[in-house]
């Protein structure tokens, strides 16, 4: 699904100029969940800029289901630390919003407006906001907008799912509870989903694949294939398997911060 080939991004803007990422290569199949960690700075948030084509490498290549990326890749869904809902719009409208931008949806909008309704309410419902719909964002709380925000990036049906880091932001509890929420529905849905965090609990709990990036200019410098069983229980959190896993990222990342 997403190939990045060799790629370096140099924000020339800047003075003096700087490199976020350095020759850096990464590989998702169709239907995977990878993950991205790796030290503040090291350009996780960069790669997803690279792949959602909001900017362009400096050298090398970024390809997205077999197409090179020129420009916004359509096929993409992004959520972010903070849920960005439109105050004015209700907790459904803002899930729709999409829907009224990216096409073929578009087009047929206000025709099938009924139909996406419909679609969003379900949607909605999966992750326990059943009857929000109509709700304001500010008469949520954090996590309730972040389901919102979740859904909003997932009513178009993208193939493709951005993540950054989009629960840093919430409680521990909230955190966690949200995992299974996201898990679920990439069980369900069967999206390829790119998450970039630096909870390495988070990574390892969701992740097929985690990625380690070393500090800015930053690289691919370790690739970690999770052999945990599907599906996952947060009680797997506590188990020696899972905590080795954590204990090596945590290791691995340390080293290339002192590097």
């Amino acid at each position: 699904m997403v190939i990045i080939d060799d790629v370096t991004l140099t924000y020339k803007g800047a003075t003096p100029a700087v490199t976020a990422v350095r020759g850096t290569s990464l590989t998702v199949d169709h239907g995977e969940f990878a993950a991205v960690v790796g030290p503040s700075g090291c350009g996780k948030s960069t790669l997803m800029r690279l792949v959602t084509g909001l900017v362009k490498p400096t050298e090398g290549t970024v390809s997205v289901d077999g197409a090179l990326v020129t420009g916004p890749v359509k096929i993409a869904g992004m959520a972010f630390q903070n849920a960005n809902m439109l105050p004015w719009r209700t907790v459904i409208d803002n899930v729709m919003l999409p829907l009224e931008i990216v096409e073929p949806h578009r087009s047929r909008f206000r025709k099938h407006k009924a139909e996406y309704r419909a679609r969003a309410e379900a949607l909605l419902a999966t992750v326990g906001l059943a009857g929000f719909g109509d709700r304001f964002p500010w008469e949520l709380s954090g996590g309730m907008q972040q389901r919102a925000s979740l859904c909003r990036s997932l009513i178009h049906e993208p193939a493709l799912l951005m993540l950054d880091e989009p629960f840093a932001a919430l409680d521990a509890f909230t955190r966690e509870e949200l995992w299974c929420v996201l898990r679920d529905l990439w069980q369900r849905l069967h999206f390829t989903v790119i998450l970039v965090t630096h909870d390495l609990r988070e990574a390892a709990f969701l992740a097929d694949t985690i990625h380690v990036m070393s500090a800015r200019p930053g690289r691919i410098v370790q690739t970690k294939k999770v052999e945990l069983q599907r599906p996952r229980d947060l009680d797997i959190c506590f188990e020696p398997a899972f905590t080795d896993i954590v204990h090596e990222l945590r290791g691995k990342i340390a080293e290339v911060r002192q590097a």
